[in-house]
């Protein structure tokens, strides 16, 4: 496969791929009655209010320190984005379906759910709320808002309540396997020109390896360079890896639409590809949802404990730097400033991981004024990248997140994420932003010590 091959009907030139805006914006999916729809929305909030939802949406105090985290509201001073608020009709649900009180809602007959709220609350729960948990650290509750919104995400989705573009990805990785087209067929065709055009040896579909490689569709179809660097890294350490074309998509549009079957479905053959070859390690790419996708629930999915770890990318770079395994040469006199990605840092706990490998590559590390756990979100998580309606918004968040690391000096922003990539990318190219994001992977896999 030659070089010009790699082109795609997708433009890898943009700083943003997705689903292209819709010329006609179609926000429910199916032709079902009202009725119909509003009936399965609250048949999938009943089930969903268990004992750690019942407690949660009973524990707040109205204080406002979740406003006071989000970086929608922040960004807009609007109240419509206070994350507790963007819960709503969820807790209007359970008020009247579950709570303590539910006898006396339906004996007065209030606390109402109807689709037209459903419709306006689609608004706030997919385009105005990236899950990045920043609210949830902020209560003083503990109530853990951000799951709380994944838990309405699934009632939206039975309604058929989902934003056009979030809808056509999920059910595109349902159908080929990927939610941008990354069928294996066009990852064997990457896989091949990538190891002519990098000169790096790749395993794929090994019987037998003790680590299994995946990846997301970002990188496979706009930062292909990102395999590359996988493959060069996984050699140099001399690990025994393979890629399977039966389970490598880690990215998770059934999680982050609220299909559950779907979310099931795409974890499930990561696991199946992880267990045919007796992989005891899974290394998930630089993609913060699809940390929490397999290592935090995919354990549920299996019914019982997964027989292999799961790392981040960067937990992996961080231990093979640690024992020593993985050789890197320094970069001294770079200074650079690091994006934690939500779901890998304070979703994850995977915060000092990338910190010892920007050490072990002598940088100047600048942190931000929130970095860590604190970070900000870069804006385009939880799938609302995907929402064009969602731009402008997703726009005023993201100045944020530019200022504090304009704010550092840092000659390089870095990250662990290629949606955060992808994000800074188009949130960069629109406010004519003078840096680019860069990769850890890349910068690691671009200066490997010779051996």
């Amino acid at each position: 496969m030659s070089a010009g091959e790699l082109a795609h009907p997708l433009d890898l030139a943009s700083p943003r791929l997705s689903v292209e805006k819709p010329v006609v914006r179609y926000d429910r999916q199916g032709d079902r009655p009202d009725a119909e729809r509003l009936a399965a929305a609250m048949a999938r909030f009943a089930q969903d209010f268990g004992r750690d939802a019942s407690l949660y949406l009973e524990s707040c105090i109205h204080c406002g320190h979740c406003a006071d985290a989000c970086h929608f509201y922040i960004a807009t001073e609007d109240p419509r984005y206070t994350p507790i608020h963007k819960l709503a009709p969820f807790k209007r649900a359970y008020e009247r379906e579950s709570g303590p009180f539910a006898w006396l809602y339906r004996a007065l007959n209030v606390g109402h759910v109807s689709v037209e709220a459903l419709e306006d609350w689609q608004e706030l729960v997919y385009d105005a709320c990236t899950m990045c948990g920043r609210c949830t650290l902020a209560c003083p509750m503990g109530i853990d808002i951000a799951s709380l919104v994944g838990l309405a995400r699934r009632g939206m989705f039975e309604a058929g309540l989902v934003p056009h573009e979030l809808w056509a990805v999920a059910e595109r990785a349902e159908r080929e396997g990927s939610p941008l087209g990354a069928t294996p067929k066009v990852l064997a065709d990457r896989l091949e020109w990538l190891a002519d055009e990098y000169e790096v040896t790749m395993h794929v579909d090994e019987p037998q390896a003790d680590v299994l490689v995946t990846f997301s569709s970002i990188e496979i179809m706009k930062y292909p360079q990102s395999l590359a660097a996988t493959a060069r890294i996984l050699n140099h350490t001399g690990h025994s890896w393979t890629v399977s074309t039966h389970g490598y998509e880690a990215t998770n549009f059934g999680m982050l639409s609220g299909n559950v079957q779907w979310q099931r479905h795409m974890t499930m053959k990561l696991i199946d590809a992880a267990i045919a070859c007796n992989a005891k390690t899974v290394i998930l790419p630089e993609c913060g949802h699809a940390y929490t996708a397999l290592r935090w629930q995919g354990a549920n999915w299996l019914g019982r404990p997964l027989p292999f770890r799961v790392l981040h990318i960067s937990e992996f770079l961080a231990e093979n730097v640690a024992s020593g395994r993985l050789r890197v040469r320094s970069v001294e006199g770079k200074s650079v400033t690091f994006h934690d990605p939500c779901q890998v840092s304070r979703r994850g706990g995977a915060t000092e991981a990338p910190r010892a490998v920007l050490a072990a590559l002598g940088v100047e590390l600048r942190e931000t004024a929130d970095s860590g756990s604190l970070n900000f979100c870069c804006g385009g998580g939880g799938g609302v990248i995907a929402n064009h309606r969602a731009d402008a918004l997703r726009y005023k968040a993201f100045e944020i997140k530019m200022r504090q690391m304009d704010a550092t000096g840092a000659a390089t922003p870095v990250t662990s994420c290629a949606n955060c990539r992808q994000t800074f990318d188009d949130g960069g190219a629109h406010f004519e932003w003078d840096k680019r994001m860069a990769s850890l992977l890349e910068l690691v896999a671009d200066n490997l010590a010779q051996a």
